[in-house]
């Protein structure tokens, strides 16, 4: 099984740069934005968009983590994880645009999943999806709004993103 490095930390930074860019020129500045991350590295992606926005802004954008385990189609047939919390910022999601942030997009059922959670949490104005890399794949018609790397790759292989924070190392592999 061969892997080889497709982003590394200087790439990962640009590319939340851009997304913070694009996430503020999409909802016209930082006012009303709320970012939640898909838990695990969702959420350390969110956090970083947030502060990026807060530096080119001057806003600070409340952060959360909206953990999908339990609503997903296919708990039957594969092993979960255990349920993180799911932390919503003070003030709540109604009537704010509500940024998912994702490491990679795939088949679109963790975001099904997370469009489910957020039922149970409020009623945004809007909802937009962030994914650092989106390969392709897509079983359910769900389209990012904003992305760091679009990255066509096979059903066969893995994409791997590490993050300093929770891995050690800050790099995006496919192995295959």
């Amino acid at each position: 099984m061969s892997t080889r490095t497709v982003l590394q930390e200087a790439d990962i930074a640009r590319a939340l740069t851009r997304i913070s860019h694009e996430i503020l020129e999409s909802n016209r500045g930082a006012e009303g934005l709320v970012i939640l991350g898909i838990p695990t590295r969702g959420v350390e992606l969110a956090q970083r968009i947030a502060a990026l926005i807060a530096g080119i802004s001057g806003v600070e954008v409340p952060v959360g983590a909206l953990d999908v385990t339990m609503y997903r189609d296919d708990l039957a047939r594969n092993p979960t994880r255990t349920p993180r919390p799911t932390t919503i910022p003070e003030g709540g999601i109604d009537g704010r645009v509500v940024v998912l942030v994702d490491d990679v997009l795939f088949s679109g059922r963790s975001i099904r999943a997370a469009l489910d959670a957020l039922q149970d949490v409020g009623r945004p104005a809007a909802v937009r999806l962030a994914a650092l890399i989106d390969r392709g794949h897509r079983e359910l018609p769900i389209r990012p709004d904003f992305v760091g790397k679009n990255l066509p790759s096979a059903k066969s292989e893995r994409i791997n993103v590490r993050l300093q924070q929770i891995d050690g190392v800050e790099e995006v592999t496919i192995e295959g």
